[in-house]
C-alpha cells in the first residue's frame, strides 16, 4: 500500500455561516492541494468535507496519516464514536439522530477502503501545514464574498 500523509482543516464565516475546507495530500514528497466552498455550512460540515474530499482523491487504497485539527472528527474514530453511530442505525448515545449523518456515512464507507491513523493537531499553533490548510480554506471564503 501507498503511504500518503493528509492534512485538513475546515473555516467557516459564522456558524452557520460561508464556509471553505482544505486538505492537503502529500506523497513521495509531492503535494497536492485540494479545496472548496459552500455558501450555507457549518464549521463541523467543513472540517468533515476536506477529510472527504482528501480520502477522495486517493486513486487506490493507501495508508494514510490524517491530521485534523477537528476533536470531533478525530475522536469520532480514535474514541469509536462512528462505529456505535453505525451500529445504532446512525444515533448518538442518547438517541438522537447524528448530525451531519450524510457525511458520516460517506466518510465511514470511505475508511473502509483505507487503513487511516487518524492524529489530533493544535489549531493556529505552530504547525505549518495544518496553517496552510486554515488560510486556504479561509482563502476559499474570501474568494466567494468578493463575487
Amino acid at each position: 500500500m501507498k503511504k500518503v500523509t493528509i492534512y485538513t482543516d475546515g473555516a467557516c464565516s459564522g456558524n452557520p455561516g460561508e464556509g471553505g475546507y482544505c486538505a492537503i495530500l502529500i506523497y513521495k514528497g509531492v503535494q497536492k492541494t485540494i479545496s472548496g466552498y459552500e455558501e450555507s455550512t457549518t464549521n463541523n460540515r467543513m472540517e468533515l468535507m476536506a477529510i472527504i474530499e482528501g480520502l477522495k482523491a486517493l486513486k487506490e487504497p493507501c495508508e494514510v496519516e490524517l491530521y485534523s485539527d477537528s476533536s470531533y472528527c478525530v475522536n469520532a474514530f480514535n474514541n469509536g464514536w462512528i462505529y456505535s453511530w453505525r451500529l445504532k442505525g446512525w444515533r448518538t448515545s442518547d438517541n438522537k439522530e447524528v448530525k451531519n449523518v450524510e457525511l458520516w456515512q460517506e466518510l465511514s464507507n470511505l475508511s473502509s477502503v483505507h487503513k487511516i491513523e487518524f492524529k489530533k493537531v493544535k489549531g493556529h499553533s505552530d504547525n505549518e501545514l495544518n496553517n496552510l490548510c486554515d488560510k486556504t480554506a479561509r482563502g476559499e471564503i474570501e474568494k466567494h464574498q468578493k463575487k
